[in-house]
């Protein structure tokens, strides 16, 4: 990996307090009717922190373009929120926090967060079904929470569309990969369940942000 690369894509690990904070919620996360509403179940809110606290900004619907995303592009999704309690805990603050901090972003930064459960149906499951993609953003992050009785769901991680990945990892338990949207391309590969009569899934959570332009 060269500089630019290592300058554009960071690692990093939440604490095990965050995790154990952070995981419980993903039970409870609803279907949608978006098109993969049947496996990736999903809450999304938007967030800044304000003297050192989370702030819930006012609930908004979700859309991309069709130049952004070929597979939902164009359409207004609409999605629970976040719960308040998670909102507000201390392992959510961690995450934001670290998201912030390594973009350098200014305090009161908006940061739109996606909390996701990719269930493992018959067969193979899509993690990412826009493909190779950016999703119009300056930052994003994707951190791994748990993986449950699957195999597959590796993250990558590529320096354009029609490139080999650059990164393949696994993420789970706290691990986050933060890089530049506008530079990088990323997707994951598909997951499968191991047992198959068995539940399995993989818990993430997905930060996005643009920055905001002050004028002089």
């Amino acid at each position: 990996m060269n500089m630019p690369l290592m300058c554009n894509l960071q690692l990093t690990q939440l604490s095990d307090h965050a995790v154990t904070e952070l995981a419980p919620s993903f039970k409870y996360l609803p279907h949608t009717p978006h098109a993969d509403g049947e496996y990736r179940l999903r809450r999304y809110s938007i967030v800044r922190i304000h003297n050192g606290k989370i702030e819930h900004l006012p609930p908004t619907d979700f859309v991309q373009s069709n130049d952004i995303n070929h597979f939902q592009g164009d359409v207004v999704r609409h999605f629970e929120a976040l719960d308040e309690a998670l909102i507000h805990c201390d392992g959510m603050l961690e995450m934001c926090a670290s998201f912030q901090q390594a973009n350098a972003l200014p305090n009161d930064q908006p940061i739109e967060i996606h909390q996701m459960r990719i269930a493992a149906l018959n067969g193979e499951t899509p993690t990412s079904p826009e493909g190779i993609h950016q999703d119009g953003f300056e930052h994003i992050a994707v951190i791994g929470i748990d993986r449950h009785n699957i195999k597959g769901g590796e993250f990558l991680v590529y320096k354009d569309k029609t490139a080999s990945p650059f990164l393949c990892t696994t993420l789970q338990h706290g691990e986050m990969a933060i890089l530049a949207d506008d530079i990088l391309w990323h997707s994951a590969h598909p997951i499968r369940a191991i047992k198959k009569h068995q539940q399995g899934y993989w818990d993430v959570f997905v930060l996005t942000t643009k920055e905001i332009k002050h004028g002089i």
